[in-house]
This record gives structure tokens, sequence and C-alpha cells, in this order.
């Protein structure tokens, strides 16, 4: 289907692909990764045409079509389900010969042809890729200039999905749509009929979709087999080699050049050092280091985490007055928690997310925050809103404005900002920096919870890795909103679900939810089905979440003292430190006398916290005991 045969293309002389090779054959699946920057989009439009390479050959298969998604939203009066079957050129084009033909032979010609490529079943096939999309019934017949630019650019992902050309290049098709969005076109190109050249970020899709990944590296192309961690562990493989082969090499050259210093001076040894000459130039360097590892993202650790941190009380919330957008809340946010928020795009998903990070207030109900409590909330359009003439040090310096400089660098350093990077102006950085660097302003002020709407948008694998780790090592709760899977499935240990006008906690699993939509979207009402006959597994969640429910407050109690104990430990740790200064026996015993009855409270705090502690697990281990007494 397409051959790439010594590719080369410069950007402002500097080569961006040198020499680059690679073959996909036709009904291929590959996935194209490789490190921002690395020439990814580049690759695309080459292969496209839309831009001409500086040396080499792109050679696609005879009478090959290649279709991409429009880097400009769709607009107009024209409908999504009009834009959509107009972007099948042939049908389109034989539909409008025949209203104009008066050949009969001709429009008999055109409806044999018709009928080959199956233009009868276009609408329903148009409809139903809208549907998968997110698009009501309604929205699909609604002129596409009253649309946001986020649903119009699902709209062109819908017209080059529709029309099945013969290499379909994608970049990024998920980043303008929401988790049940990015199920269902997964689920879709895992069965797509002709040949799929996919760019993304995500790594559950890059090992669901592709049956081979094209590594970019070095200004050359690499194809490997099967999905993204297989082509991880056999790159790890390879890197491990050329690294072990780099160490060799290096103690060989190490080795020939002591034996030349020692002896090619030495008219006994002058022909053994002539030879061990040669044999240096013919060694040369060492291979080079593989690839920089990614950035790592640290948050800062927050104190005063003792629960709840949010208490929703039959609240509400909303932007117009007497029409709230969710109601009835009633929940609640502990330290530990992290939560995934589930639900169609237009729920409530960030109004959700506005209410907990106290950007909206609510319309009803009550919402009980903790004491001094901080919330970092990671909006997707706050990308877009950094100062670009301002540098990452500037508009970091600028909220942490009684930190000193070298704080500042330090918390840019925990988010990948090296000290010339921090100096860099946003408009110079790429989307995964800005990303990086909206991670660093939202924690300036070191918060307890953190609220993340899509974080991973232009994030590369690499730093998504990183942001995960971080995520788990954070000590605080973690809210977060993603179409990412993986972010999903490493990070969160429970599900809420926005529908139906208000966010109760999910009985399912990922697994569960990813079944319910894609039944939905095949026309099964999956909710109903999961209500009507639930499974055992269903079954067995239910009672472990009223399980769970009736030890909750036991083990918050038990929760609240292990937090005071460790409080109270700690204090007690600082006081003895100060207290260790000999000094203070002598210059100020006023001072030694106050620490002293600090540290008299902090012993009480620690015996009083152990004792509800005690209690409290004492309690909670009785009920388990009754728990599975009963079920046995």
């Amino acid at each position: 289907m397409l051959t790439i045969s010594s590719l080369t293309y410069r950007i402002g002389g500097r080569p961006l692909l040198e020499n680059a090779s690679a073959r996909i054959a036709r009904g291929r699946r590959i996935g194209l990764v490789g490190q921002n920057g690395s020439g990814k989009t580049t690759l695309l439009r080459l292969i496209a045409g839309v831009i001409e390479p500086d040396g080499g050959n792109l050679a696609l298969a005879r009478g090959a079509e290649v279709a991409s998604v429009a880097q400009e939203a769709p607009g107009g009066t024209a409908t999504p389900l009009e834009t959509v079957l107009a972007a099948h050129r042939e049908r389109h084009a034989l539909l409008a010969e025949a209203e104009t033909s008066a050949d009969a032979h001709r429009i008999a010609e055109i409806q044999i042809r018709l009928h080959e490529i199956g233009a009868q079943a276009a609408p329903a096939r148009a409809a139903s890729i809208l549907a998968g999309l997110g698009f009501a019934e309604a929205e699909q017949n609604q002129p596409l200039e009253s649309l946001s630019g986020g649903w119009r650019m699902r709209v062109a992902l819908a017209a080059a999905l529709f029309a099945e050309a013969d290499l379909l290049l994608l970049d990024e098709p998920t980043n303008h749509l929401d988790l049940e969005a990015t199920m269902w076109l997964e689920n879709h190109l895992r069965s797509y009929p002709r040949t799929l050249l996919l760019v993304s970020h995500d790594r559950h899709i890059l090992n669901s979709v592709p049956d081979g990944i094209l590594h970019l590296t070095g200004r050359a192309l690499s194809l490997y087999p099967g999905g993204y961690d297989n082509f991880a562990r056999v790159r790890a493989e390879r890197q491990a080699a050329a690294a072990a082969f780099q160490a060799r090499q290096a103690a060989k050259k190490r080795k020939l050049e002591g034996f030349v210093a020692r002896f090619r001076y030495n008219a006994s040894k002058a022909r053994q050092a002539q030879s061990r000459l040669k044999a240096l130039e013919r060694l040369g360097d060492a291979p080079p280091t593989v690839e920089r590892a990614g950035v790592e993202i640290d948050f800062p650790t927050p104190e005063g985490l003792a629960p709840p941190l949010i208490t929703l009380t039959g609240a509400a919330a909303g932007y117009t007055p007497g029409a709230p957008v969710l109601k009835g809340l009633d929940l609640r946010l502990d330290p530990d928690d992290r939560i995934a928020l589930l639900g169609a795009n237009g729920n409530g998903k960030s109004t959700f997310a506005k209410l907990l990070a106290g950007a909206l207030k609510p319309m009803a109900g009550d919402i009980r925050r903790a004491p001094k409590l901080n919330v970092g909330y990671f909006a997707q359009h706050q990308v877009d809103t950094l100062d670009a003439g301002e540098s990452a040090f500037q508009q970091l310096g600028r909220k942490m404005n009684k930190s000193a400089p070298h704080q500042v660098r330090a918390r840019l350093g925990a988010f990948g900002f090296s000290q010339d990077k921090a100096d860099v102006v946003a408009r110079n950085l790429s989307g995964g920096e800005k990303s990086r660097l909206n991670l660093a302003l939202i924690s300036h002020d070191v918060p307890q919870i953190l609220v993340l709407d899509e974080p991973t948008n232009h994030l590369d694998l690499e730093t998504r890795d990183a942001l995960v780790q971080a995520l788990n090592a954070f000590p605080g709760a973690v809210v977060v909103i993603s179409h990412d899977w993986d972010l999903l499935e490493l990070t969160a240990e429970r599900l809420w679900l926005v529908a139906d006008g208000t966010v109760s906690p999910y009985d399912g699993d990922l697994d569960d939810y990813r079944r319910l939509v894609l039944g939905r979207s095949a026309g099964s009402n999956g909710k109903k089905a999961a209500r009507e006959k639930p499974s055992k597994g269903k079954l067995q969640r239910r009672d472990a979440a009223a399980v769970r429910a009736k030890h909750a407050p036991l083990k918050r109690a038990a929760e609240s003292a292990e937090y005071r104990l460790t409080q109270a430990t700690r204090q007690k740790t600082d006081i003895e430190a100060k207290m260790a200064d000999s000094a203070l026996y002598e210059s100020a015993p006023e001072r030694l006398a106050e620490l002293g009855r600090q540290l008299s409270a902090a012993e009480r705090a620690i015996s009083e916290a152990e004792a509800d502690w005690m209690q409290a697990a004492e309690a909670l281990e009785t009920l388990k005991t009754e728990d599975d007494s009963a079920g046995g």
C-alpha cells in the first residue's frame, strides 16, 4: 500500500527525516509513535501530499485514495449527516450525475455502481458513525454553524471514517473526544477494513488497534510487529543490547589506548602498538546512547489531610437560575480517594469538577470544605489561556510571589522544566510542555485535592506514564475526567457516574462501563439490561459495596485516628529535635519550657490517637468477623 524510500525532509535546514524507509502492506493497521517533535505529523502530511519531501520517494499503490481528518473544522449551513455523506466522493459525484444525465444507458451504469458501493445503506452507516461519536439524531440534522469547534471536529473525523479510503491517516483522533466516544472509536478502528496509519499517545488504543508499530526516532523509521507493549518490550531489549555493546566497546577501547600509550615508543612492542592503533581506527566511536528518558512529574506533598475534605448534601449546580445541570448531590471526598468521573459528553462532568474546585457555587443544598482546603483544578481551556509572552518561570513566579527564585525553579524542575526550558516563553513551548506548566501552576499552593479535566491532551506516552506515577504517589484526593483508558485504569479506585442530572457511585468497573457504552451505541439499552439481569459479578460487587458502606464509619474513625497519630508523632519528633539544641538551656530557658509543654501535649495527643485507633480497629475487626460468619 505504501512504500517509503530514503525519505528526507528538512525544516529550516535541519533534517527532520533523513533517509527514512519503511513499507506498509495493504490492510495493515499501523500505529506511528515517537517523541514530541520527532516529525510524526510531518510524515503524515508528506504521505497525504500536503508538503513535498526534499529527497527520497513516497509511493502509494496504484489508484489508492488517501483520507485524513480536515485540519479546519467544517462549518456552514450543511448538517453533520450531509457533511459526512459528502465525504464519499464517488457516491456524491454519481448521485449528482444521475440527477443531471439524460442518457438512459449512463444512468443504468450509475445505478449499478451505486449498488456496488452500497450507496443505499450509506445514510444509515453515516448516522451510525455520528451516533458513535456522540451525536444524537436531532444533532445530526442541525446546521454545523450551530455546533462548537470541538463537535465540528468530530464531524470531520466522522467524514474521514465514512469515506473508507484505501489509506486512512489519523493524527491524535481522540483529542476532541470524551471517554465514551473514544471507546466507540477504538472498537470501530479494530475492524477498519482498509489500511490505517494512526498517531496516538493513548497506550490502550495503541495496544488494541494496531497490528504493527512504526517508530520514528533519530530521523529514521523502524517497523515492529504487534501493539505498543510488544514494541516497548522489544525496543527495551534492543536498547539493553546496545548499551551492553557500548560498554564492551568502551572497555575494549580503553584497553587498546592503554596499550598504545605504554608501548608505542618501545622498539620491541612497536609493531604490536601499530596493530592496536589500526584496531582503534576500525573500532571508531561507540554507538550513541539511546533516547533520553521521559520527564518526571512530582506534585508537592500537602498537609491537613484529615477526612472528610469535601461533603456534599443535597447540592445542586448549574449556570441558569432555576435550571440546575446537576442536583441531589450527596457525596463525600476523603484524602485517599481516587475517583474517575464517567458519563457522556454534556451530562455535567465539567460542571461537577468546577463545583468541587470552588469555581462554581452550589445553587441549592450544602457543600462543606475542610478548613484551609486548596484544590488544584486543571481545566482543558486553561492551557490555551497561558500568557504567550511570558516564560514558565515568570508565570509560576507570579503565583509563588512569596517564594525565592530558586524555590520557583525547583518547583518547575519537579514538572520537567530544566533551567533553560523554564525561561522559554509559552508561545514557543510544545502542547505537552504547556500542559506540564499548567500542572505546575495549579499546584502552586500545595493542594489537598487535584481535580483534573482531560489532563493528558498533548502529553506524550512517557509523560503520561510520569503523570500516572505522580498521581499514585500523591497523598491527597484525585478526581479525574479523561478519555485516556490507561490513566483511569491505573489511577482510579472508585467510579462516579454523571447521568440523569446527578452524580452517583457506579456499581461496576471500567470493563462493565465499556460494555454498557458499546451496548448502548449498538442500539441496546445496556443500562436497563444490567438492572434487569445483574450478573454474578455485579451481585458480588453490590454486596461488597453494602459491606463497605456498613464498615465506612469505623474505617473513617480509624483513618482519622491514624492521621492524628501521624501528625502528633511528627510534631513530637520536631520538638525533640529542637530541644536537642544545647544552646537553649543557657540562652533561652523560657523557650525550652514552652517546648517542654508542647512535648507533653504532643505525647497526650499520641496516647489519645492510639487509644481511638485501637478502639475503631477492634470494632472494625469484630464487624468483619461477623460478616464472614454470616457469609459462610
